[in-house]
């Protein structure tokens, strides 16, 4: 099983608010995931989020891939593999 560190859409339309999910690579989007990890809202500004550290850092030492945007929020935040 693949496992991918992906934003989750939720929000009202054209208002968009992301949580930071922790899922299996083949569900969908804003389906089915197993851990949430944090919030990302890119609306306002400048752009907030709040992620778990200890979380992430763990899904990450387990083998869980993160997506581009995830990556770089990571940066921003300081976590690293």
């Amino acid at each position: 099983m693949a496992v991918k560190i992906r934003l989750r859409r939720m929000g009202q339309k054209k208002d968009p608010i992301y949580r930071v999910i922790v899922a299996d690579s083949r569900a969908p989007r804003d389906g089915r995931f197993i851990e949430e990890i944090g919030t990302y809202n890119p609306s306002t500004d400048p752009s907030t989020f709040n992620i778990n550290e200890e979380a992430a850092k763990k899904w990450l030492a387990n083998g869980a891939q993160p997506t581009e945007v995830v990556s770089k929020l990571f940066k921003i935040a300081g976590i690293e593999k």
